[in-house]
């Protein structure tokens, strides 16, 4: 249904004398469109990545970009210790910290 509603907004004005303004109301559709279903999801998804980012603490679990799992130890200003095993620690950047569902629910 939505995809016949979309089809029949999207198509060119047939007549020879129509107002200019509605010749461009596909093109606004378009870009609405793609506001509510591409943009907008995407800020959403980096504005609750930043907000985990600034909510670590120690004892958290987490996973890297580059897929360590490990707990965190110490969180610093621009940086977060993991211990991946005992007495093994790593340094990575808050920016390398990724969310992490899974880790959450334990």
């Amino acid at each position: 249904m939505i995809n016949n509603l979309l089809f029949v907004l999207l198509m060119a004005p047939q007549g020879g004398n129509d107002n200019p303004l509605v010749s461009l109301l596909p093109l606004v559709l378009v870009i609405v469109v793609f506001y509510f279903f591409m943009i907008r999801p995407q800020m959403k998804k980096q504005k609750e990545l930043r907000q985990f980012r600034e909510s670590i603490k120690k004892g958290d679990k987490i996973i890297t970009i580059g897929g360590i799992h490990g707990k965190v130890a110490d969180v610093k200003d621009t940086t977060v210790v993991i211990e991946i095993a005992d007495k093994v620690r790593l340094t990575v950047e808050k920016s390398a910290v990724i969310n992490d569902p899974s880790a959450m629910l334990k």
